[in-house]
């Protein structure tokens, strides 16, 4: 019997196209969301996975207010941020900063799940979190992602 060779097909940026789905974080708990969420901006979910190229969706969480924070995260997970002059690292708890800023801790989950390289920075472009119920993505008629 003859050995046929199978060639990989590798997906061109012009071959991809792309889908938009709505995620609700209400009562995910957020390691769990981000996880799932990088899968499908870096496009693991599709069977055109090209690991070179940006083969991802567009995802857009709603109501990032009310994810859920596991163990003692809510007052012992701290975010840092430096003004870049001396004694300028602010720290602040997640449960302070779940109240003022609740798409921070999503984006920043996230994107610390995808690579630290530009494919990464561009899959990071596709990701829309938003506090509230609402979205201004209508248009685009995103469809709800199922886990």
């Amino acid at each position: 019997m003859p050995y046929i060779a199978k060639q990989t097909v590798s997906a061109k940026a012009h071959e991809i196209d792309r889908e938009w789905f709505v995620v609700d974080a209400t009562d995910i708990p957020l390691g769990r969301l981000a996880s799932r969420v990088a899968k499908v901006l870096r496009g693991k979910h599709k069977p055109t996975f090209t690991p070179h190229a940006d083969t991802g969706d567009f995802v857009v969480i709603v109501n990032a207010e009310k994810v859920k924070l596991t163990g003692n995260k809510l007052l012992g997970k701290k975010w840092h941020h430096h003004s870049g002059y001396p004694g300028g690292l602010k720290s602040e708890a997640y449960g302070d900063l779940i109240e003022r800023r609740p798409e921070l801790i999503v984006e920043k989950a996230v994107k610390g799940m995808l690579p630290k390289n530009t494919l990464g920075r561009n899959c990071f472009r596709k990701l829309k979190v938003y506090s509230g119920p609402t979205h201004p993505h209508s248009a685009q008629n995103p469809q709800p992602f199922t886990y």
